[in-house]
This record gives structure tokens, C-alpha cells and sequence, in this order.
């Protein structure tokens, strides 16, 4: 189910009217995403997520980068005590030590992968069929066997914040699925 809204383009319902999540949905949601570092905030922003509301992270994001040195993995494995003491400390990101030592510890995880690693082993779980478009929200899994895999094969490296429904979320905005809603402007 979409709806239209000033603009009359039609767009899945979960957009709302909000400015900032609409231009999340035409521009960004969906969307192939490549590179290490691109996933690697993707991964993180998808982990701090976690118990919140997207568009709380979706506002943060400016500072997430900022504070997170433009999640570039060699910057961030570096992180010390006293960088989880300044980020716990900015109320323009989510204040959580453990989200935090998770992206510092898979910051040095992805810094270990040879270059292109990560965007590889992510997409080696696209799904290859491409099934019936989601009419409705209630038609779009939390879950798939696909992000369990994901998550299984992340947690194997020793990855946090990976969990199924973490990766499938990912794996919607990272454009390795393309869970647009039938009659939605940006439905393939």
C-alpha cells in the first residue's frame, strides 16, 4: 500500500510525510550501495538502530559521521578509551557502549579484510531471484534466510550488531533487496 502525498509521487507507505525520511526513500533506501566503507556505515548505522525508530538515526547520521571520522574502518579500529568516552559523552548520537565498542571492533575487522572483502562477502547474499513485488508491509519479512546467512557468516568473523533482522534491514537500504511497495514511484 503507498501513498501520495504533496507531491502526488506515490511512495511506500513507511515514508510518511516526514521531509527527511522522503528524501531517504526517493534518493538513498533501495539503492545498490558498494565499498567497504559505505557498508561498513551502513552496518554501523544499522547496528545502532537496534530497539530505535530509523528516523532517529537517519537525523543523527551528520554527527554519526562526524564523530565516527566518516566511518572510514582505519580511523575508527583506532578508537581508544578515551574516544568511547568523548562519543558517549555527544548527545547527537546514540549513547550506547556496547553499539559503540561494536563499531570500533568491527572497524578493525573490516581494516583486515583486503580491499573490496567486505562489499564482496555482503552481496555474496543479494538474492538471485527477485519474487513478487510486497503489496503491503505485512508482505515484507523482517528476516530471510538469506540476512540469517549474513548474520551467521559476519558473527563467524567475529562481527556484532549483525543479528538477522539488522542484516535485512541493511540488506533493503543497501539495495540487496528491493522490498518497495507495488505502485510505490520507485518500485523497479
Amino acid at each position: 500500500m503507498t501513498m501520495s502525498l504533496a507531491d502526488d509521487l506515490p511512495r511506500c507507505a513507511w515514508a510518511g510525510d516526514d521531509p527527511e525520511y522522503r528524501r531517504y526513500h526517493d534518493e538513498e533506501w533501495g539503492r545498490p550501495l558498494h565499498g567497504d566503507r559505505a557498508l561498513f556505515e551502513k552496518m554501523s548505522l544499522e547496528g545502532f538502530q537496534a530497539g530505535l525508530s530509523w528516523i532517529t538515526i537517519l537525523r543523527k547520521r551528520p554527527r554519526f559521521r562526524e564523530v565516527f571520522r566518516g566511518f572510514d574502518p582505519a580511523v575508527v579500529a583506532d578508537f581508544g578509551e578515551d574516544d568511547i568516552a568523548r562519543l558517549l559523552a555527544d548527545a547527537g548520537i546514540v549513547r550506547n557502549r556496547a553499539k559503540i565498542e561494536a563499531t570500533i571492533g568491527n572497524a578493525a575487522l573490516v581494516r583486515e579484510m583486503a580491499d573490496g572483502e567486505l562489499d564482496a562477502l555482503m552481496w555474496s547474499f543479494a538474492p538471485a531471484a527477485v519474487g513478487a513485488r510486497p503489496r503491503s508491509m505485512a508482505d515484507v519479512p523482517a528476516v530471510t534466510a538469506e540476512s540469517e546467512a549474513m548474520s551467521k557468516a559476519l558473527r563467524k568473523r567475529g562481527f556484532r550488531f549483525v543479528g538477522p533482522t539488522t542484516m535485512y534491514a541493511l540488506m533493503q537500504s543497501a539495495g540487496m533487496v528491493d522490498d518497495h511497495l507495488e505502485g510505490c514511484w520507485r518500485a523497479a
